[in-house]
């Protein structure tokens, strides 16, 4: 381990895909491909430049997201990680996730993760039933999936995550609960379920204009996941966020700095960073962030001062997504100040609706307040 006093996490955007899905609004783009070599000679400079600043940390935990980092040459992601190696001071036992989509793996690729670092892996499969996925804008077909866990498991990937969607258009209750029987049945250490929220800047955002789909009711998306949690509770996964299920052991520790208001720093066009006080995010697309870097500029765009009355605010926010909630004495030894004294009155207007409940110096939500969670969240902004 290191023997420096900050932790931080850090994150590495990789915004190609082969096709943007019909629901996806991240900073993905497709039909790209010929940007793929400048955008990481660009992105290894910013890794260097990052160096000076990150010299009294140590990385606890490094994500390497996108759009499809499975999709580029092995060789891209592996010099990437040998550069932060390099110049950060990586700790020994860091979780080091990269998202993957079936279609786009394979064993020799597999391989050379694994033997670049990466000990998480994190594979889009939404649905398993190929009419679906179809639907969905999907390029691949379940087969694949299954295929492609196999081979990451055969190649020694121990702790693996499943990304799945329900509320879909033509989903059924049927569907949602075949999939998850299938998800199961891997073994798999990690499960993110995410209800679908139709964006309007995308392809189902079109389509919910011009009728062609229709949302699904709230009460089977509020079905689909009551299945869920029940379902995934049964088979031994913790239901330890909103949208996360996990076997003991195995939460993910990258997204637990962010509900844990902890610091991170994102490299790459899009990526977002919150260090010393202060949220920014980088230039958005891959043209102005090669630009930006080209011309020996920092590609930051959109810096903000966050103040104390924030920062609490974002502690009870991001940790009430957690089902353990948030603790009032680390508040008071984070803010220097009793939770009860600033947020009393919210807090027993909350319980007394029933979408909080206090157990010991915690504060959590209840069933009801998971279904309803931004009622209760507004409440603190």
């Amino acid at each position: 381990m290191c023997d420096v006093k900050k932790q931080i996490s850090l994150y590495i955007h990789i915004p190609f895909c082969k096709a943007k899905c019909y629901y996806c609004d991240f900073n993905s783009f497709a039909c790209m491909t010929d940007l793929i070599e400048p955008y990481f000679n660009a992105l290894y400079r910013e890794i260097e430049t990052y160096a000076e600043r990150l010299e009294d940390h140590a990385i606890k935990t490094v994500f390497i997201g996108g759009g499809t980092p499975s999709l580029v040459d092995a060789r891209y992601i592996s010099t990437a990680i040998e550069l932060c190696s390099r110049h950060y001071k990586i700790s020994e036992h860091a979780e080091v996730t990269m998202e993957a989509n079936p279609g786009t793996l394979s064993i020799d690729k597999l391989r050379d993760y694994r033997s670049m670092g990466i000990n998480r892996l994190s594979i889009g499969l939404q649905a398993c039933q190929d009419r679906i996925l179809k639907s969905i804008g999907r390029i691949h077909r379940y087969g694949e999936f299954v295929e492609n866990f196999e081979q990451a498991r055969k190649v020694g990937f121990s702790n693996i995550n499943v990304d799945l969607i329900f509320g879909l258009p033509s989903q059924t209750l049927e569907d949602w609960d075949e999939t998850l029987e299938k998800v199961v049945e891997t073994g798999t250490e990690h499960i993110s379920c995410y209800s679908l929220s139709i964006e309007e800047d995308t392809v189902f955002g079109e389509k919910l204009k011009t009728g062609e789909i229709e949302p699904v009711s709230d009460e089977l998306d509020r079905r689909m996941y009551y299945l869920a949690k029940e379902k995934l509770g049964q088979a031994g996964y913790r239901h330890y966020e909103i949208s996360n299920f996990a076997r003991k052991g195995y939460e993910c520790r990258h997204n637990l700095t962010y509900w844990k208001s902890e610091e991170y720093v994102g490299l790459g066009a899009g990526a977002h960073s919150y260090m010393n006080s202060f949220r920014y995010n980088n230039i958005y697309s891959i043209d102005g962030y090669i630009a930006c870097i080209s011309d020996g500029d920092l590609p930051v765009e959109n810096q903000q001062a966050i103040d104390i009355k924030e920062k609490m605010s974002e502690f009870i926010i991001l940790g009430l997504r957690l089902t353990d909630g948030i603790s009032a004495t680390e508040f008071e030894q984070k803010f220097g100040k009793a939770l009860k004294d600033l947020f009393g009155d919210k807090i027993e207007k909350l319980r007394k609706r029933g979408l909080i409940t206090c157990c010991g110096d915690r504060i959590m939500l209840t069933s009801q307040g998971l279904d309803l969670a931004n009622q209760v969240f507004v409440e603190f902004i």
